[in-house]
Order: structure tokens, then C-alpha cells, then sequence
């Protein structure tokens, strides 16, 4: 028999990535496709379970937009997958009530997530299966009509509609290319790796712990590695002036309605440019207040007591990172007093978000395609030259056609309903590349 780890097998639609993105999908077909078009939906997951955040789900942590913002709320209120649901059936809505926010923990999110995808009963997810890459099928004319996915399992799986949804690659800037992966820590793994220290970095000594970014996830780990590494002496280093808010108001709130993603869309390339850049702060570069006050505290609390544990460091660049013995040496460039200094410390912690660019997957695939420009229609399908019978679709990295929320929860159930909705249309005509009838921006 057929050694499974080398068998084949075919569905209609494949979701690379478990995450909210393509859960939200799932739901949708859930509810709204035939039975034999979900039944034949597949869901993949590299981890063994579903969690939102995974490297930093840190307990005290909280989401920055409105529990309503759940995976399918916007798009069907009376869905039993909603996250009021959710706390209903583990018996936790009358607390959360009681909490009077509308922003939960970080933590119950994940919670949830991974109970909506146990929740499916038509949509299939499984666990554990990596996806290591994705090429395009064609008819002996030429039409693209499938897409065959590798998972480093060795089996492969074809599908008509195929949609990525793996997030972006973290940013790790080339000047600490020279440091071991033991001495450096991205905030996408910090939960682990803070678990799994090497053993030539004992937790019972005071350890000296670089933070790099000025934004939310730094400022995360700065709170959290005081707890994990007792008696640390940390200092957060940045290229801006100083921590500040997330700037953000009712009126700029509303750029993060789905309904403002049709403006965005339709917009020429210098007002969405300029969208992007006025909206970087109110997601990108700030801090959400309780933390930045805790922080502010934290500083002034010392200045009382004369024991320094905390040091921002403020109007740097990092020139250089290298290892001198058993220390990281980091050559700081002080850009207020234009001096240059040394920066001695056994960890260095990256809040340095991701790269801008696709995730390797899509630039994969669309390299074996022939796409030197990426771009999506509106309705988030990945446009190819010539005649199509499937499509691709790409969740979450589309801020430079469909605006600053494209990687958020903000915008999840709506594009789930526009993604299904163009997928069931096209289930039995086949989709018709739109290089002539959308305007479209690289991404």
C-alpha cells in the first residue's frame, strides 16, 4: 500500500494558515457554500493548534480593537460563531460583561479562535501540515486551471482556489546578521525562546537585555523579560524621539471601517500614500496608554528609589552588532549628542516588526508564475496574465491596494463574505484575470 506521507489528494478550496484570516473564511463557506463545495474546503495549520499572537500571548496583554471586530460579527450578527457566542458557551459572558471593556485579552481571543475552529461542522482544519510550496497547474493550452501545494510531510494537495494567509516574515535588520540565534530574539518567538534559554544563559543572573523598536511589541517585552529574567537590567533602544500613543480618534477610527476600503481601493497612488503614512502611528508606532503609562511609572519610580533598571535610549541607530567573548557588543550612534558608544548585553530582543514585502510563499508562487509585480483585485484575488479557471487569493498583506487595516482584525468577516462571495460565483465559470477592469497597485 501507498506510503501515506506520499499520497496525493484533491479539494475545491485550500487554506494555507490557520490563523483569523482564513478561519473567518472558513466560517463564511461554513455558512453560506453548498455542502459539497465545504465539505471539500481544507483549512492547514503548520502548529498543532490555532492561537492568535502565538509568540507573544502574554497574560496581561489586551487587543486593541473591539471584540465586535470577532470573525464573523460584521458580516452576520446572529452567527453562532461570534465571539459573544463564544463566551456564552464556556459560561463566561456574564464576567466579561462585568469587565465593561470592549477589549479583551490577548489570550481569550486565541481562546476563541481556536474554539471557532472546533467549531466548524462542514469546513475541515487540520493541524501540523507545513506548507513548503504552492505551484501553479495548467491545461495543455495553457490555462491555469489548479494550483498543486508541497507540505514537508512529502504528500501534496490540489485545489482549484487556493488562499495564503500566512502573515508576513519577521524583520530582523541585516546589522545583527553576525549574532548567534541564541543571543537574539524576534517578538514573533519571544514566548518560546524565553522558555528555552540555552543553558549558557542561567536565569539566576542578572542578565543584560537590549530591546530594539519604540512601538507596542517592544514595549511588551521590555514589561514582560523583567519578569521573566528577574533582576534584569534592561534598555529599549530607538530611533525615535520617545514613546508615545497610539494616535488615534474617532474620526481616524474610521479609516478602519470595511467600508472604507472600496475609498482606498479607488484611490490614486499619492492619497494612498499619504493615507499609509498619516495612519502609521495610529497602528504601527505608538503604545496603547496603560502600557505606556505603566512604563512611565516604572521610570519615575526608580529616579525615586536611585536603582536604574530601565534605560530608554532614545535617537539611536545601530551601527554595528557583533560578539566580543560571551557578550553581544552593539556600536549605538547617539544622533542628539552625535556620539558614538558601546552597548554591552547578553540578549538581544527584536520589536522590529516584519518586512513590508510578501511572505516567501507568495513571492514563491509568484515566481513560478512569471509575476514580477504582485498585485490583487479587488475582491483580494491574485491577478495573472492569460486565461484562468483558478484563483489565488492573499488575506492580510494587502495594505497597498486595500489600505492600513488589511492586516488587522478589523476588516475579517467582510473580507471573508467578499472572498466566499467571489469564490461561489466563480465555482462553476471559472475566474477572468482583471488586469483590464481594476486599477491595481504593486505590492
Amino acid at each position: 500500500m501507498e506510503d501515506e506521507l506520499t499520497q496525493h489528494r484533491d479539494v475545491e478550496l485550500l487554506a494555507i494558515g490557520g490563523g483569523p484570516s482564513n478561519l473567518a473564511l472558513a466560517i463564511a463557506l461554513d455558512e453560506l457554500a453548498s455542502d459539497d463545495f465545504a465539505s471539500r474546503s481544507l483549512v492547514i495549520e503548520q502548529n498543532e493548534t490555532v492561537a492568535w499572537q502565538r509568540g507573544m500571548l502574554l497574560p496581561w496583554t489586551r487587543a486593541q480593537v473591539s471584540f465586535l471586530k470577532d470573525l464573523v460579527t460584521l458580516r452576520n450578527p446572529c452567527s453562532r460563531f461570534s465571539f459573544l457566542n463564544y463566551l456564552h458557551s464556556v459560561g463566561r459572558l456574564d464576567d466579561f460583561v462585568n469587565l465593561g471593556t470592549f477589549t479583551p485579552y490577548r489570550s481569550e481571543i486565541s481562546q476563541y479562535l481556536q474554539w471557532a475552529a472546533n467549531s466548524l461542522s462542514r469546513v475541515r482544519i487540520e493541524y501540523g501540515r507545513r506548507c513548503v510550496s504552492v505551484q501553479p497547474r495548467r491545461d495543455p493550452d495553457g490555462t491555469l486551471s489548479g494550483w498543486l501545494t508541497r507540505l514537508s510531510d512529502g504528500s501534496t494537495i490540489g485545489s482549484r482556489f487556493l488562499t495564503i494567509a500566512v502573515g508576513r516574515d519577521p524583520h530582523v535588520p541585516e546589522v545583527f546578521a553576525g549574532l548567534p540565534a541564541a543571543r537574539l530574539v524576534h517578538s514573533s518567538e519571544y514566548l518560546p525562546r524565553i522558555a528555552g534559554l540555552p543553558e549558557e544563559l542561567p536565569r539566576d543572573r542578572p542578565y543584560r537585555v537590549a530591546v530594539i523598536g519604540g512601538a507596542q511589541s517592544a514595549a511588551e517585552m521590555v514589561h514582560a523579560v523583567q519578569q521573566d529574567l528577574p533582576d534584569s537590567q534592561v534598555a529599549m533602544v530607538m530611533r525615535s524621539i520617545g514613546l508615545n500613543n497610539y494616535e488615534s480618534s474617532k474620526f481616524t477610527n474610521e479609516l478602519y471601517y470595511p467600508s472604507f476600503i472600496d475609498d482606498f481601493f479607488r484611490a490614486g497612488p499619492q492619497a494612498r500614500e499619504q493615507l499609509l503614512q498619516e495612519m502609521h502611528r495610529t497602528n504601527y508606532a505608538g503604545l496603547a496608554p496603560a502600557l505606556l503609562d505603566a512604563l512611565y511609572q516604572q521610570v519615575y519610580q526608580e529616579r525615586l528609589s536611585g536603582r536604574q533598571r530601565l534605560r530608554l535610549m532614545t535617537m539611536t541607530d545601530i551601527a554595528g552588532a557583533r560578539m566580543d567573548g560571551d557578550e553581544v557588543v552593539l556600536d549605538l550612534t547617539d544622533r542628539l549628542h552625535d556620539t558614538v558608544t558601546e552597548l554591552r548585553c547578553d540578549l538581544v530582543l527584536l520589536g522590529t516588526g516584519f518586512v513590508r514585502r510578501m511572505p516567501w510563499l507568495v513571492r514563491h508562487l509568484a515566481a513560478e508564475l512569471g509575476i514580477d509585480d504582485i498585485t490583487v483585485s479587488r475582491e483580494y484575488r491574485l491577478v495573472v496574465d492569460g486565461p484562468a479557471t483558478a484563483a489565488c487569493y492573499l488575506q492580510g498583506v494587502n495594505e497597498a491596494t486595500h489600505g492600513i487595516a488589511d492586516s488587522l482584525l478589523s476588516v475579517l468577516a467582510t473580507r471573508a463574505s467578499e472572498i466566499a462571495a467571489d469564490v461561489l460565483v466563480h465555482q462553476h465559470t471559472g475566474p477572468v484575470p482583471s488586469l483590464a477592469t481594476e486599477p491595481l497597485l504593486s505590492s
